[in-house]
């Protein structure tokens, strides 16, 4: 009887081990699961490792039924927990294979969308580049002053108008039709010349007061302008400057000085 008293004790203490090796495996198993559903069967069988660990440390050695019951529902629960890690793993893999997929989609969407702004800065430069090479261009500027009698002087005095003449160069590229010419005659102390203050056109998105303008037919060929200011006003000496306008661009510059009274 003591043989089979020890031997009983025995397999208790084994039992107790395997069980408490099986809670070990419970836990580390839990941290591996993020599926909700998942998480809530584990949890009850995890519960019910604990409440047999703790039912194996009561039972007498001697009650060999209720150990030999309880070495089976080991075996049962170390099937399910089995089970669970089939399934974990089954999960991370279908999870690594969606995160291989995502990534995947999310390079290729990278990829699209860096095609996409680079075309869309290609097609920008190619407008830019397509918009200068249609603008006007201004060449030969000459400023003539004018007397009461259309002669040409050089005394500020006796000018009663000045007649500014250029030529708009030939330019297949842009577009044909009415074109508005402006200029703007800046005097020695940069103060524009104009008429009345309600005279203005659009340059780089604000409004500015021109001098003078003339509304052309232009067909991309070379077509010559004249366009004049009369003189209603003092004149001082020095350094003046016109700026010639057209389509939102400034296509001519020039200064030119008078000295004489």
């Amino acid at each position: 009887m003591r043989d089979l008293k020890q031997q009983s004790e025995l397999i208790k203490e084994e039992l107790a081990d395997e069980y408490q090796d099986l809670v070990i495996d419970f836990e580390g198993f839990r941290m591996r699961i993020s599926n909700d559903s998942l998480i809530a069967k584990f949890e009850s069988e995890q519960m019910k490792v604990q409440r047999l660990q703790d039912e194996l440390r009561t039972v007498k050695a001697t009650n060999t039924k209720r150990i030999n019951e309880l070495k089976n529902e080991l075996e049962t629960l170390r099937a399910i927990l089995r089970n669970y890690v089939q399934q974990i793993d089954s999960l991370n893999r279908i999870n690594e294979k969606l995160t291989t997929e995502n990534q995947q989609i999310t390079d290729r969407f990278n990829q699209v969308t860096r095609t996409v702004s680079q075309l869309t800065k290609e097609r920008e430069q190619l407008t830019e580049t397509v918009q200068l090479a249609s603008k006007l261009d201004a060449s030969n500027i000459t400023v003539t002053g004018l007397n009461d009698k259309d002669k040409a002087t050089d005394q500020v005095n006796k000018m009663k108008k000045i007649e500014f003449r250029f030529v708009i160069n030939k330019n297949i590229t842009a577009s044909p039709g009415e074109k508005t010419i402006y200029i703007r005659i800046m005097k020695p102390d940069d103060d524009v010349l104009v008429k009345d203050l309600s005279n203005v056109f659009e340059y780089e998105n604000k409004e500015i007061n021109y001098s003078s303008k003339r509304n052309i037919e232009y067909e991309g060929e070379e077509h010559p302008v004249s366009i004049f200011w009369d003189v209603n006003e003092y004149l001082p000496l020095g350094t003046y400057r016109i700026d010639i306008f057209a389509d939102g661009y400034r296509i001519g510059q020039k200064s030119f000085k008078w000295d004489k009274l």
